[in-house]
């Protein structure tokens, strides 16, 4: 099984964040002023944007890129005015992070899914996991919590449900397969795959690792329309900015074949267009 649908419910309302709904606004900007929006994001690989920073410039609006290296600063940012928009992160980061910081801030549209694929260099299917394996997930709540609710959308434990998608070990209410969870921080697990029956890595960290989601993993987490998946990578706004014309559009050519084509040629797997 080399690939499953999984489709994570997150029914979380928090104070000060806000997730719009899906589908797109046929809203387009208004008049020909020049603009230039300041759009946050983590590292350097945005090749996926040239489409939309193409269309765009045709409305007479530049878009730059704001590079952070710490995710907690980007939210921070946008909240102080400091960006425009930010796109790096998936609703279970921006819930978490808006709710911690009182950020007043409104996801604005979706974009991608980085898919958390389980790795193994002993085994070539997830039916062959059986008693005693060790399966290593992050250490971190997020991707840990994550591996954890895969774990148990495949049946091999179940979890207390009031954790939400962020459970921890210690919430793990059974073992239907009696495995041994391993946690270690996410950027080391590929080095570590010889020693483990198999490891869940992202996508980014799979891609420089040299590996493959499409070839190389034996479950590969997947977008299901309609589904409410807390992994899917978002654009943000501010809320008091929200219905901007501008911010509207650019969340609608994101959501083209020309992006998806983009991503589906250079990425490998490691990223996935939520839309699609």
């Amino acid at each position: 099984m080399k690939k499953l649908l999984c489709c994570l419910l997150a029914a979380l309302v928090l104070a000060g964040c806000s997730s719009a709904p899906k589908g797109n606004s046929n809203s387009t900007p208004e008049g020909s002023e020049a603009r230039t929006v300041k759009v946050g994001v983590i590292g350097e690989n945005n090749e996926y944007w040239q489409p939309i920073i193409d269309e765009m410039a045709k409305d007479n609006v530049t878009i730059e890129f704001v590079t952070f290296s710490d995710y907690a600063m980007v939210n921070k940012a946008l909240a102080a005015g400091d960006i425009d928009i930010d796109s790096f992160q998936h609703y279970a980061y921006f819930d978490k992070d808006c709710e911690a910081n009182g950020y007043d801030l409104t996801a604005i549209g979706e974009t991608v899914l980085a898919p958390l694929s389980l790795y193994s260099k002993k085994i070539t299917s997830i039916d062959e996991i059986q008693d005693g394996d060790k399966i290593a997930i992050a250490s971190d709540v997020t991707n840990g919590g994550r591996a954890i609710k895969l774990l148990e959308s495949l049946g091999y434990l179940e979890v207390d449900p009031s954790k939400g998608y962020t459970p921890s070990v210690t919430d793990i209410t059974k073992y239907n397969v009696n495995i041994e969870l391993i946690e270690i921080e996410a950027n080391t697990i590929p080095s570590i795959l010889p020693d483990v029956t198999a490891g869940f890595i992202n996508g980014t960290i799979a891609i420089d690792s040299g590996l493959s989601p499409n070839k190389d993993s034996i479950f590969m987490e997947t977008v299901q329309e309609g589904s409410d998946n807390p992994y899917i990578n978002i654009i943000a706004a501010r809320t008091a900015d929200k219905d901007d014309a501008v911010y509207k559009k650019i969340c609608e050519l994101f959501q083209t074949d020309a992006v998806a084509q983009i991503i589906n040629d250079q990425y490998d797997g490691a990223l996935i267009p939520a839309w699609k």
